[in-house]
């Protein structure tokens, strides 16, 4: 792959999920977080040759991206699930760009930060354009730059995904390795111990919660057709989605 000059960003921005987490927890989460980031920064390589995964310009440059614009937690989180899914890769052969497979998973959570959300479109959606903005900067042709948008605009519509491009459905198990625990069998323990030691956790469920209520509330629309409505059900007062039944019913036709 032929690359043109690039540099990452590093700073961070903090997002607005953060109605779910103690003044007391969120304060040692903080000192912890950052500390086990800064680890997880310096052991980076050694879990990279543990599984095997490329290390060239475009994946640094992908890591430094999100990297910059994401707090520990998710940055730790996109991490994860790009080894795991570059394991599931190596372990049941499925052939795909390791480089592009690479990019999918550090990028797919980019519409859940402060710097790349917008008002109105999924946050999936956020990220798969923000994806492909990096990409464009890059010498990758139109085809691979579409096939990871949808790596990242499908990563949690499994019933789709799957049943894409390899690429595809082996960004999407890679998350949900992290998200959900699919697949966690797949992955050798001492594979799985020693990526866990390197990104840690971080509170990853309680903070994913908050962040994706925090979009239910700002954004609800968007949350109506997919797993959002869940969040919004369970922990977001007044929530209300538009069943689609209701959008059957309405349609202005007479039959």
């Amino acid at each position: 792959m032929s690359l043109l000059p690039g540099s990452g960003r590093r700073h961070f921005l903090k997002t607005t999920c953060s109605t779910l987490i103690s003044p007391q927890i969120r304060r040692s989460y903080s000192q912890q977080s950052q500390e086990d980031f800064t680890s997880g920064r310096k052991t980076q390589m050694d879990s990279m040759r543990l599984v095997g995964v490329p290390d060239s310009i475009i994946v640094m440059q992908a890591q430094d991206l999100a990297r910059g614009v994401s707090e520990a937690y998710l940055f730790n989180h996109v991490m994860r699930s790009w080894l795991f899914a570059a394991t599931l890769s190596k372990q049941t052969q499925v052939p795909a760009d390791p480089e592009l497979l690479a990019v999918a998973a550090l990028l797919h959570d980019l519409g859940l930060t402060a710097k790349y959300a917008t008002d109105g479109n999924r946050f999936e959606v956020d990220g798969a354009n923000a994806a492909r903005a990096f990409l464009e900067t890059h010498r990758i042709t139109p085809k691979d730059v579409q096939l990871v948008w949808d790596a990242i605009a499908l990563h949690s519509t499994r019933s789709i995904a799957i049943h894409k491009e390899p690429m595809v459905a082996l960004c999407h198990s890679g998350v949900q390795v992290d998200i959900s625990g699919l697949e966690y069998s797949s992955i050798d323990p001492s594979v799985m111990k020693h990526i866990l030691h390197d990104y840690p956790r971080l509170s990853l469920k309680a903070h994913l919660t908050d962040c994706l209520c925090s979009i239910v509330r700002k954004k609800p629309t968007t949350t109506y057709d997919n797993f959002m409505r869940d969040f919004g059900e369970r922990y977001v007062p007044g929530y209300r989605s538009r069943s689609s039944v209701d959008r059957l019913d309405e349609a202005p036709f007479e039959s």
